[in-house]
């Protein structure tokens, strides 16, 4: 599914995509044309997107046909002053948005998810998953979630997870929900992409190291959240939150320099047109910063490698309406773009 891509503005002088051709292979050549297609190299190339939906070809720009989107950001203090000028300047060939498919805008190598990190979110959650013998009224059960968070932030330990980059998907690509899925739901995210190697970081520095930010939606089953068979073992994440397709991500990359305030963004998601999570990042316990440094202070985060953020209140197990074949979710973050995605049942022999 795509939609027009320059509906959905977004902050600063440019952003950074994948796109590829809608009719052939190739890199933008000049004005109006496109290179012959090279089998050598790949249909999708990295490109500058400028606020006015046109698109230019980075690869062509610098002279490096096999420069990816993750490869400007292995060399992210290199070619970010160069991006700069590229989009300052009026020289270097540029088409339409519409021309061109737009993908997930960079293939990561990890993938970091959180959960648990708004407060709103984590208390709706706990009144929704009730366990059978649990027979206190929601006012009761509130005011335990809500405790405690209040205990987590005072320890100041964030909940980060393990995610695979093969569950990314293109931000107006379908979403096929599988045929075991019982209970998917959507948690759209404010992402971070990292660009440059970190490691053992702090708090104070962890910003240094997010090259910008894009929308994720985590999707999630939450019927396979659980292993009724072993309730001992806690969260089963592979299940729940990695079919192929259940990460929806893009449009862009907005470099960091573009988001003033990422503590106050606003992320809302609708469902067919109706308006399901809205709310700002002011509500994470946890923000960006001290998200970064935690996963670094056990994992090395490459360049391209995704922090989610974790997601706010109104997801469908709150609403109590999950997921379904021929939905479609719209999901925007202030200054980051919008996506749209349907949902698609899975076809079954």
């Amino acid at each position: 599914m795509k939609a027009e891509p320059a509906s959905a503005p977004f902050a600063g002088p440019f952003a950074l995509g994948t796109l590829s051709a809608l009719s052939a292979p190739g890199a933008l050549s000049a004005p109006g044309a496109l290179a012959a297609p090279d089998q050598s190299v790949p249909a999708e190339f990295p490109a500058l997107v400028t606020p006015d939906g046109e698109a230019i070809d980075v690869r062509a720009a610098f002279g490096e046909p096999a420069l990816t989107t993750r490869g400007l950001l292995d060399r992210w203090e290199e070619f970010l002053p160069r991006l700069r000028a590229l989009a300052a300047e009026g020289g270097a060939p540029r088409r339409p948005l519409a021309e061109f498919r737009v993908h997930a805008p960079v293939e990561p190598r990890q993938v970091f998810q959180s959960g648990a990190n708004y407060r709103k979110h984590v208390i709706d959650l706990h009144v929704a998953h009730r366990a059978p013998a649990d027979e206190r009224s929601d006012e009761e059960r509130r005011e335990e979630a809500a405790a405690l968070m209040d205990r987590r932030a005072a320890d100041d330990l964030p909940y980060v997870f393990i995610g695979l980059p093969s569950a990314i998907t293109g931000p107006y690509d379908d979403v096929v929900l599988p045929a075991w899925a019982g209970q998917p739901d959507w948690e759209l995210e404010l992402a971070a992409v990292i660009g440059k190697a970190a490691h053992r970081v702090p708090v104070s520095e962890a910003l240094e190291y997010v090259a910008g930010y894009t929308i994720a939606n985590d999707l999630t089953d939450r019927a396979a959240v659980f292993r009724g068979d072993m309730p001992q073992i806690g969260t089963d994440w592979l299940r729940s939150k990695n079919a192929p397709g259940f990460t929806p991500l893009g449009p862009w990359i907005v470099p960091a320099s573009s988001i003033a305030e990422p503590r106050d963004l606003r992320i809302t998601l609708k469902l067919n047109g109706e308006t399901m999570q809205d709310d700002s990042t002011k509500d994470m316990i946890f923000d960006v910063a001290r998200m970064v440094s935690y996963a670094s202070q056990t994992a090395r985060l490459l360049p391209g490698d995704l922090v989610l953020t974790g997601s706010p209140a109104g997801n469908g197990m709150h609403w109590g309406r999950l997921l379904r074949d021929g939905d479609v979710m719209d999901g925007s973050v202030t200054g980051l773009g919008a996506q749209r995605t349907r949902c698609v049942a899975e076809e079954t022999p």
